[in-house]
């Protein structure tokens, strides 16, 4: 199978996502703001799902990650994520970690194991990520509405 750069694969890796999310989430915008990771959002680019190069281990980190400048929504949202983490545990295996990280961040990911990158490894992968999108997004609409109500 030919074996695809990093680059293509990366950049590549969206249309797959996408085409396999349910139409009512197919309307997700990608952003590459470095080479080395591709993310998903709706609207809130600092709240947004990441398909990245695991920094500690072999593999690419899938996730949802909380980078909002305001510490206490990151907080929050993951507080949300953590009450929901066996049914997140439950659809996408024990493998999902909900975890505080750097600068007031947060991030709900697990380590995919990595493999050559190839056209199939890919859409191996995009699948995954799609798993993501659909099993945390939900979630993470109900948390921002309830951030809305305390607001109003």
């Amino acid at each position: 199978m030919t074996k695809l750069s990093h680059t293509q694969f990366l950049q590549t890796l969206p249309e797959l996502v996408i085409a396999v999310l349910p139409e009512s989430l197919q309307g997700i915008k990608v952003h590459q703001p470095y080479r080395w990771l591709i993310q998903f959002h709706y609207g809130e680019q600092r709240l947004h799902y990441e398909v990245s190069s695991a920094k500690y281990r072999t593999g690419w980190e899938l996730g949802f990650h909380c980078e909002a400048g305001d510490r206490d929504l990151n907080r929050y949202l993951l507080m949300g994520f953590r009450r929901h983490l066996f049914e997140i545990k439950d659809a996408l295996g024990p493998g999902v970690e909900a975890e505080m990280w750097d600068k007031g961040w947060t991030k709900i990911y697990e380590v995919y194991p990595a493999e050559e990158l190839n056209k199939s490894y890919q859409a191996a992968l995009a699948s995954r990520m799609a798993q993501f999108i659909i099993c945390l997004h939900p979630i993470y609409v109900e948390l921002r509405n309830d951030v809305a109500k305390s607001y109003r």
